[in-house]
């Protein structure tokens, strides 16, 4: 059995089509033609050929994504799949093996996917790192505690004229964030402004402060038919909400509850630390769950930890357990932040903390605190060295990743 491992080249994107029409059971679509052969570009393919047939497939889709107040490209892992007589042959190790040194040398120094299975991914190094909160509330429950609605001016706006007005808003959303996209229109259309004919028709409403500047917008679909309900049939679910004000986002709350034949509202991909649990009168009423999110993956652990943004002045010997995935990072490193930006350099000092490259992506994005990893076994250290890895890795909100890819 010969394999060989290369991308894909054009005329063999159709092939890839099929195999993700079976591998994902037609959630993408069957065929040469599907979501998985259009969506991707050839360069973005990495493949497993055994005796010249397409086995084992893989995309790395590049983004950037927000650090804590810095852009950093991200490679975006998908479409990985396997031709099941060729499962559990070490393919796809032997494909991320590859990807993760071309990543590095294309400055890709993290990478991120949506697992279709956790125990797959965490062999490879990855980490859930994001969680999407669902929310399921009935608009006559949508009522704040301290009767604060918010003095904003929602208004529709109309799909085609509504692209430039959210783009801008959610420029400065994101903008100290972590783990949100950079969008191009392509993530918009296939995210919050996908079409979906079961949901109805997308709806754009954006909220404007005393000045008439744009401060935050939700986009939505309503429709019909939907709740076993008398009154309030209808459903509204959101696709994506932002906002730049408390009071915006409350604004924007108080035109959702507006819709009174809504007998239930429904958010399924609204951050970890989003404000209404602290705003409204029942909390409890919002049927709050929160679902598995995106999982990362420290590629490259110098590249990774000085592009990030960082908030205080600290010096920090990490010590990096033995990886054979990534070999590049192990050993101890000495991270330096300042208002300069950070280094990282090798270091012959005893580390002061020490995890695992798994652990780092969850102390890296803010997921996890040292302290939270410390108390699990996963990040060894003394009280003073985990109080500095807290502060250093400290962000200013929580990761979350809501565009799927």
């Amino acid at each position: 059995m010969s394999v060989e491992i290369r991308p894909a080249t054009a005329e063999e994107m159709g092939e890839m089509g099929i195999l993700g029409g079976y591998v994902y059971g037609g959630s993408f679509g069957d065929g040469p033609e599907n979501v998985i052969a259009t969506a991707n570009l050839p360069d973005w393919t990495l493949c497993a050929f055994v005796d010249g047939k397409l086995a084992s497939m893989f995309s790395d889709i590049p983004f950037t994504m927000r650090a804590n107040g810095n852009a950093v490209k991200l490679a975006g892992v998908s479409t990985i799949g396997t031709q099941p007589e060729h499962r559990r042959q070490g393919l796809v190790r032997r494909i991320h093996t590859r990807a993760f040194g071309e990543m590095r040398e294309a400055g890709q120094n993290v990478a991120a996917l949506w697992a279709s299975q956790a125990a797959i991914y965490q062999r490879y190094g990855y980490a859930m790192t994001t969680v999407l909160r669902r929310y399921t509330v009935d608009t006559v429950d949508i009522r704040f505690h301290d009767d604060d609605e918010g003095s904003g001016r929602v208004a529709r706006v109309d799909l085609d004229e509504a692209y430039d007005v959210v783009k801008g808003v959610y420029i400065k959303f994101i903008a100290d964030r972590f783990c949100y996209l950079h969008r191009a229109k392509a993530l918009w259309l296939q995210n919050a402004l996908e079409p979906v004919e079961a949901d109805g028709p997308i709806w754009v409403a954006v909220c404007y402060d005393a000045d008439d500047e744009p401060m935050g917008y939700v986009i939505y679909t309503l429709r019909a038919g939907k709740v076993d309900h008398a009154a309030r049939g209808q459903e509204l679910v959101v696709r994506d909400l932002a906002w730049l004000t408390p009071d915006a986002y409350r604004s924007l709350w108080r035109f959702i509850a507006s819709h009174d034949l809504v007998g239930r509202v429904r958010w399924n991909n609204a951050p970890a630390d989003d404000p209404a649990s602290e705003y409204f009168m029942e909390p409890r009423l919002l049927n709050t769950e929160d679902r598995e999110g995106a999982w990362f993956r420290i590629v490259d652990a110098v590249g990774a930890l000085t592009e990030r943004g960082y908030d205080e002045e600290v010096e920090l010997t990490i010590g990096l357990a033995a990886d054979p995935l990534t070999p590049w990072n192990d050993g101890t490193w000495r991270l330096t932040t300042g208002a300069d930006g950070a280094r990282m350099q090798p270091s012959n000092e005893a580390p002061e903390i020490e995890l695992s490259s798994k652990a780092l992506a969850s102390l890296y994005t803010g997921f996890r605190s040292a302290t939270e990893l410390a108390n699990w076994g996963l990040l060894a250290g003394d009280p003073k060295a985990i109080a500095k890895a807290n502060a250093v890795f400290r962000t200013r909100h929580a990761p979350h990743t809501p565009d799927h890819f």
